[in-house]
């Protein structure tokens, strides 16, 4: 599927978004493409495209799912918007550490769903939530491929909003 790698490359040239090519080469294996950063909030680098080739781990992408030790808080503008002893770490080749903390610990009232959905070829499709200031804070798999069934019913923020 090289065509549509190359369209995928020129789409993110035009709409000014970092590429980022995890897996084995497009010569042997689908590509899969992902949004999995939003550029629509002050404050935050523009979106970045994943593009994944290959299917799970076969060309070295994995993902490691355990609980984490950290107690973790997420405050935006002095407002806590979850607290939790009893989050996830997941660590997925070619992008950076997330906390995934159950929705029991999220403040829910406080987001708002959002109609954005991306698909991760590793994950599942991501439904995410937002606050007035600051949209799609917040993602989720609410049906998460069964390799990391272990998402299903915990949320996760951007890295920038995590203290």
């Amino acid at each position: 599927m090289p065509a549509l790698a190359d369209e995928l490359r020129e789409l993110a040239r035009g709409a000014g978004v970092t590429l980022v090519e995890v897996g084995g080469g497009e010569k042997d294996a689908d590509v899969h493409a992902s949004t999995v950063r939003g550029g629509k909030n002050p404050g935050r680098s523009g979106a970045v495209l994943l593009m994944a080739t290959g299917h799970g781990n076969r060309h070295g992408h994995e993902i490691t799912i355990e609980r984490a030790t950290e107690h973790v808080r997420v405050v935006h503008d002095g407002t806590v918007l979850a607290d939790s002893t009893r989050p996830l770490l997941l660590r997925e080749t070619g992008c950076p550490v997330r906390y995934y903390i159950p929705e029991e610990d999220v403040r829910m009232d406080l987001l708002t769903p959002s109609d954005t959905h991306t698909h991760c070829p590793f994950k599942g499709t991501a439904s995410y939530w937002s606050l007035p200031d600051a949209a799609d804070l917040v993602w989720a798999y609410p049906e998460p491929k069964p390799e990391v069934a272990e998402l299903k019913g915990h949320l996760c923020f951007y890295d920038t909003e995590v203290v």
